[in-house]
């Protein structure tokens, strides 16, 4: 599949923004993010991983987006269809792009500014600086209703086909898991090995992989990897966020370790069954709350669901991002939405099983991105 977006993704993105931008009053639109930022550019570099330089682009009522960038991106800036690119020599102790990017909101004649300030927002960048920016323009700073996070909750088909790229990639590393995890094999080195096969099926890189492995169920499902070994009678899940070019995957797969007990079949069983119950429904127009409603209503019989809090959420540019699958969520489906369907259940004192796939709603039926599991656990 061919690496980025054409110009034209990236010229549709900002016309959609530009219209919300006119109806919403605004002049323009602050990204200080690393996924905004790549949304309306395809700025694509791990180089965010550093906090040390903040990084810019301003999103005009009219025109393209104005990069405003440290000196070291320029080059990598240049390659994307964002042509007007400011920088400085940064770190600048002293004015960190603080300056040049007063000066461009004003000469943008920028009286009314729309920056995140809702829901997974934040501000990357000091907040002295931030200070320093708001009291040397010529206008005021403002939410910016929430317009980025809506343009990027609704997918592409482009954007879905990146998806089901890392999705795929992600199934074919959980179908070699027989190869590195068995009775006897420390959970460390099941995570580097499954890591390693996940570059291998193509993987750019692996950011989030997290697991457990305990009898009859798990305490958690953040934990980092013990050096304990698989013992007989585990159930062995792995869950994983790889990225293939800019976006991500995020699904998990149980394994037992030796033949499953009764109690581990039947708790499998119902989490697929959960998931089937949350797809049945996921058509435009149904809630996120609803989709909640329907997959406790199998796992926990309708109470108010795990600690874990929710049982899905948003997937794209970010592991996890916009909608949350919780009884307070009413955000509606559209079609081009792309989510994650996670139900949890109790499978004793302190322990639990869980299991994630990735759809796609579409005008009809939802479009599993992830291989779909079956009810029977996989026996390692």
């Amino acid at each position: 599949m061919q690496r980025g977006f054409a110009q034209t993704e990236y010229e549709a993105r900002t016309r959609r923004a530009q219209a919300l931008m006119q109806a919403a009053n605004l002049d323009a639109i602050l990204l200080t993010t690393e996924a905004d930022v790549r949304y309306f550019s395809g700025f694509l570099t791990r180089f965010w991983e550093s906090p040390s330089r903040p990084w810019f682009l301003v999103l005009p009522a009219e025109g393209k987006p104005v990069a405003v960038i440290p000196a070291i991106g320029a080059a990598l800036m240049g390659q994307t269809w964002i042509d007007d690119i400011r920088t400085w020599r940064a770190p600048d102790l002293t004015d960190d792009g603080v300056s040049l990017l007063m000066e461009t909101l004003n000469e943008l004649g920028s009286a009314t500014i729309g920056t995140p300030m809702g829901y997974e927002s934040h501000l990357r960048m000091p907040l002295a600086d931030w200070g320093r920016v708001q009291a040397g323009l010529h206008g005021t700073v403002q939410s910016e209703a929430g317009i980025v996070a809506r343009l990027r909750a609704v997918k592409s088909k482009v954007e879905i086909e990146k998806i089901a790229e890392a999705c795929a990639i992600a199934g074919r590393a959980f179908a070699r898991v027989p190869e590195i995890a068995a009775q006897g094999v420390a959970l460390s080195r099941v995570f580097r090995d499954f890591q390693r096969m996940c570059l291998e099926e193509g993987a750019d890189w692996v950011p989030y992989l997290a697991g457990a492995s305990a009898q009859g169920g798990y305490g958690d499902v953040i934990s980092p990897a013990s050096d304990v070994p698989l013992a007989w009678g585990d159930v062995l899940m792995l869950d994983t966020g790889l990225v293939r070019d800019g976006y991500f995957s995020d699904f998990d797969r149980n394994f037992s370790v030796g033949p499953a007990s009764a109690q581990t079949q039947s708790a499998h069983a119902r989490l697929i069954d959960a998931v089937d119950a949350a797809a049945d429904i996921a058509r435009p127009g149904t809630t996120a709350a609803q989709l909640f409603r329907a997959m406790d209503l199998i796992v926990t019989g309708g109470g108010v669901g795990s600690d874990a809090g929710r049982l899905g959420h948003g997937l794209g540019m970010q592991l996890t991002e916009g909608l949350s699958l919780v009884p307070a969520d009413h955000t509606v489906l559209e079609a081009g939405m792309v989510i994650t369907l996670e139900p949890g259940i109790t499978t004793g004192e302190g322990r639990m099983m869980v299991h994630e796939e990735n759809i796609v709603i579409t005008n009809g039926a939802p479009r599993f991105l992830s291989p779909r599991a079956g009810r029977e656990i996989v026996i390692l």
